[in-house]
């Protein structure tokens, strides 16, 4: 069961111009709707507690994922959805696996998993979560990806591992594909992708076209060290889109971002300009090889330009291609 991505839209923000806090979920509802009705495979949120750099300050607007993820379900009817990604250390991966599951049902079987060893120290501090070392994270990882998978397909599991356990869990009722994709988010090459390799149905990248060929490289690597077939994963990336309908207006988005600050390196690391240069932009990592792209959007959120990204980019990452 391969993750059913193509080209997906994250958002992680939640300040939306000129939205009180009453009007956040049905601006929320018209830039899913309005993605779903421009080529969109999937949407997903991030598994924050509170506001990362450089989105925004810590204090702006957040919202916990799975539940802005069920609340999108119940409002849409054929995008594929889920956290990009969740922190291992924030839930009991049998909870995890279980609340998955109950999005499956909500949705109609349209979400995957999304899971990754966390990473923002300051935020466990804040809600009084345990940070442990990345190795130890990893362990847990290791862990919660095993329970994951027996939750989803097995009657009562049976699992102890060096973090975690589960002993004979109810996880009634089951997915209704029999399964749930797993998505492992990250680009360690040591192991972040011998995970993919192991356990996941997908892969979340970071980088330019040239690192994406590399790390695609070394993922086929350690699929063959541990003989998974390459070709059952998925493979996406991520990053930033700004797109405006011509030239002139995405170089004015961009002065734009300056004047608040946003380094200049930030914005030369976008895909950016008009729909034909970031068509062309984005073909370049279908050609490295990427059948996935998950990106949020810079600039402006609103449900034109949403409109825009999405008939521009799901000609290089068409939904035609999404196979279960």
């Amino acid at each position: 069961m391969r993750v059913p991505i193509t080209l997906s839209l994250h958002i992680p923000n939640y300040n939306f111009p000129g939205a009180a806090p009453e009007q956040i979920f049905q601006r929320l509802v018209e830039v899913a709707t309005t993605a779903e009705a421009s080529g969109f495979s999937s949407v997903s949120v991030m598994d924050h507690l509170h506001q990362i750099g450089p989105v925004g300050p810590p204090e702006n607007w957040m919202l916990e994922g799975s539940t802005v993820l069920a609340a999108i379900a119940a409002r849409t009817s054929t995008l594929t959805m889920g956290l990009l990604v969740g922190s291992v250390t924030y839930r009991n991966p049998a909870l995890a696996a279980k609340i998955t599951t109950t999005l499956d049902i909500i949705s109609g079987g349209r979400v995957w998993h999304g899971i990754g060893a966390g990473w923002f120290e300051a935020e466990h501090v804040a809600y009084g979560y345990d940070f442990p070392p990345l190795k130890t994270r990893f362990e847990m990882l290791d862990d919660a990806l095993q329970i994951a998978r027996a939750m989803f397909t097995r009657d009562r599991p049976e699992y102890t591992g060096q973090h975690f356990r589960a002993h004979a869990p109810f996880n009634n009722p089951r997915p209704l594909r029999g399964d749930i994709p797993i998505l492992i988010g990250g680009s360690g090459e040591r192991k972040t992708l011998r995970l993919v390799a192991k356990y996941g149905d997908g892969c979340n990248l970071f980088g330019d076209a040239e690192r994406v060929r590399h790390l695609l490289a070394v993922l086929e690597g350690h699929c063959d060290a541990v003989g998974r077939d390459y070709t059952q994963i998925t493979k996406t990336g991520t990053g930033r889109v700004l797109i405006a309908p011509t030239h002139e207006q995405a170089e004015a988005k961009k002065r734009a971002l300056r004047e608040q600050g946003v380094p200049q390196e930030s914005i030369d690391s976008m895909i950016s300009g008009d729909p034909d240069t970031v068509a062309e932009q984005a073909a370049a990592l279908r050609d490295a090889g990427l059948e996935g792209f998950c990106f949020s959007m810079v600039g402006s959120e609103d449900p034109e330009t949403v409109a825009l990204a999405g008939r521009t980019l799901s000609q290089v990452f068409p939904l035609a291609q999404v196979a279960a």
